[in-house]
């Protein structure tokens, strides 16, 4: 999620919830240490979505996304089939919107059980994800689609290295951070690029498509849907 400049996570502190493993280094071009868990936050669903055929509606529908606490408002989420920040993602994230990858490697749709995975850009293309790293735990992340409003809370923040296939694993598993565990619950990853933080510690690496190494992943768990 990068642009030609790149994207980036710094003075974030990562706190877990109960379902995945968060990463608690500030990423530097040495940064080399496998994700390490840390106390779950309170955050629990108030609600238990299940898989219904309007959730599956969504994994076509372009969602809306608000988040309050940011003051993102209405910014729009595309789908498609592939995996968090490929070609066809970078693209989507390109326009300066968010994208969202769906299918076997990729999430599910909003209110599904499972990971809803959202990138967007922090320093290139209108900044829609500018501030994701100043989500802290308790702050809210609204999706509208097919009618429902739906209502997540962030409870913990994980990092990751673009460089080390098993850190991407966790960022795009049905539970993030921890691959090959079955989804319980609805859940939803922001990620963004850690580009300021890279640079600043002297790590200019970025893959083809100019995304850096590090990303910054702020998730969380859903809580209530309401009509829109």
């Amino acid at each position: 999620m990068a642009g030609p400049a790149g994207e980036a996570p710094g003075s974030v502190t990562p706190s877990a919830a109960p379902s995945a493993t968060a990463r608690t280094n500030s990423p530097s071009a040495s940064t080399s240490s496998p994700p390490s868990s840390s106390p779950p936050s309170a955050v629990s669903p108030t609600e238990s979505p299940t898989p219904s055929p309007t959730a599956s509606r969504n994994n076509r529908t372009v969602a809306g996304m608000s988040i309050p606490a940011i003051g993102v408002r209405r910014l729009r989420v595309v789908p498609y089939t592939g995996t968090a920040d490929d070609r066809p993602g970078t693209v989507i994230q390109d326009r300066g919107v968010a994208a969202s990858p769906r299918g076997k490697a990729g999430g599910v749709g909003p209110g599904e059980i499972g990971n809803y995975i959202v990138t967007a850009h922090r320093t290139t293309h209108g900044r829609p994800f500018g501030r994701v790293p100043e989500l802290k735990n308790g702050d809210h992340v609204l999706v509208t689609a097919n009618g429902r409003v739906y209502d997540y809370v962030i409870n913990r923040t994980m990092t990751i290295s673009f460089r080390k296939p098993a850190e991407k694993a966790q960022q795009n598993a049905a539970v993030p951070g921890r691959p090959g565990v079955a989804p319980t619950q609805a859940m939803i990853t922001l990620s963004t690029c850690a580009t300021p933080e890279d640079h600043a510690a002297g790590n200019y690496w970025s893959d083809e498509l100019g995304n850096p190494e590090h990303r910054i992943n702020k998730i969380g768990v859903l809580v209530s849907t309401r009509p829109a």
